[in-house]
């Protein structure tokens, strides 16, 4: 490999020597069509890709995974099926969360298909457990990836307070930004109310673990306190 690399370099070498003028135009010529071929070809930082994919995500605290997917994922994806140019359907059932994907035929009507998803996911609500909230339908591409994080800590601020300081202090100043969505910050711990009850104490009266959550619901409402 030595010997024809050095071969090669003579050769290179001879020929620069002997026609000197034609090898400078050669090389001034591939310079000018190297930048006139940066300055034609289009770019983006963030190109689109046109993945055919959506995403759908649907939240119920206090479902465990068996649940998500009995009560929720299964009826999902039984209604995605009949969404014009769907592929298959891929899910995950975690604690308190079903993810569903959706992979279309390339070539599909991306938006036809997500205002078909929607469409679906209106039907779900009338047979979905009580108290389901709206799920979050993204249609994935290069623009719904984040491009940077923003991490907050602190010695001496609880979470509450860096999550209450990122949202009203640090969010408003991406928002007014052209092009840039600023994302609600998260990983403060949620508020929860832990009730023990006694089992022999709600056999006793007829009662069940149910009876007790729709209680507390009940006597938690939030209502007006009116005009002064």
């Amino acid at each position: 490999m030595a010997t024809g690399k050095n071969s090669f370099g003579s050769i290179l070498t001879s020929l620069s020597m002997r026609h000197p003028i034609s090898v400078l135009v050669m090389a001034v010529g591939v310079i000018l069509a190297a930048a006139f071929s940066l300055r034609q070809t289009p770019r983006d930082i963030l190109p689109d890709l046109n993945v055919p994919t959506i995403y759908v995500a649907q939240a119920y605290g206090g479902m465990e995974p068996a649940q998500m997917e009995s009560y929720i994922t299964s009826l999902y994806e039984a209604l995605f099926l009949f969404v014009s140019g769907v592929q298959h359907v891929e899910s995950k059932s975690v604690q308190t969360l079903a993810l569903l994907k959706i992979q279309f035929y390339p070539g599909t009507d991306m938006g036809q298909a997500l205002a078909e998803v929607s469409a679906y996911v209106d039907r779900a609500k009338a047979v979905m457990p009580a108290g389901t909230v709206p799920p979050f339908i993204m249609r994935f591409g290069v623009s719904n990836l984040p491009v940077g994080d923003l991490v907050f800590s602190s010695r001496t601020r609880s979470l509450g307070d860096l999550q209450n300081y990122a949202m009203t202090q640090v969010r408003p100043l991406f928002a007014d930004l052209p092009g840039v969505s600023a994302a609600a910050p998260f990983g403060a711990n949620s508020k929860a109310v832990i009730v023990s009850v006694d089992p022999a104490k709600l056999r006793h009266y007829g009662l069940s673990a149910y009876d007790v959550a729709l209680a507390i619901s009940r006597g938690n409402l939030v209502s007006p306190s009116g005009n002064i």
